[in-house]
């Protein structure tokens, strides 16, 4: 059974979209686990910082995506991007090995958002950072925003083609 760990940067709305999406994957084979990054105590990268140590917490994030065969990340889209603690989540794991790809090469992704505006911004900037960073991010996408809910058809579908992937 493969299992797919949900990277959910808000507690709200994405956080939402987190467990629908969940039950959907778990349908179609998968077993689940969802981290909400918004509730995690990882400091602002910087070089500084990094000279203390690896937090704890990330060193955690960092197993957790070796550990599963495809990543689900979700967030919101903010100024047009990347929420801040996305790329500081994603900053810290790239420093928690001794290679920094080592959690996403060649490991499958799908991105996603709820946001109020279009939310096409931010899948764009995941789907670059995450393929920079070795991954297999699937060209479908999980939308949730002002001008339409996410289909469940077209979830269960990603989800089938996910777990035909990964199998």
């Amino acid at each position: 059974m493969p299992k797919f760990v949900f990277f959910c940067a808000t507690n709200r709305t994405n956080l939402k979209l987190a467990k629908l999406l969940m039950g959907l994957a778990e349908e179609t084979g998968a077993e689940t686990e969802i981290v909400q990054l918004e509730d995690l105590d990882i400091p602002l990268f910087t070089p500084t910082v990094q000279k203390a140590g690896v937090p704890e917490e990330a060193g955690i994030l960092n197993r957790k995506l070796l550990e599963s065969d495809a990543l689900i990340l979700l967030a919101p889209e903010y100024n047009g991007s990347i929420p801040p603690v996305v790329t500081n989540a994603i900053a810290w794991m790239s420093v928690s090995g001794s290679d920094f790809r080592a959690a996403f090469n060649g490991r499958f992704a799908v991105v996603g958002s709820s946001s109020a505006g279009t939310g096409f911004k931010v899948i764009e900037a995941m789907r670059s950072q995450l393929n920079h960073l070795g991954m297999i991010v699937l060209a479908r996408a999980f939308l949730r925003n002002s001008y339409k809910n996410q289909d469940p058809d077209s979830a269960r579908a990603i989800f089938r083609q996910l777990v035909a992937l990964t199998s």
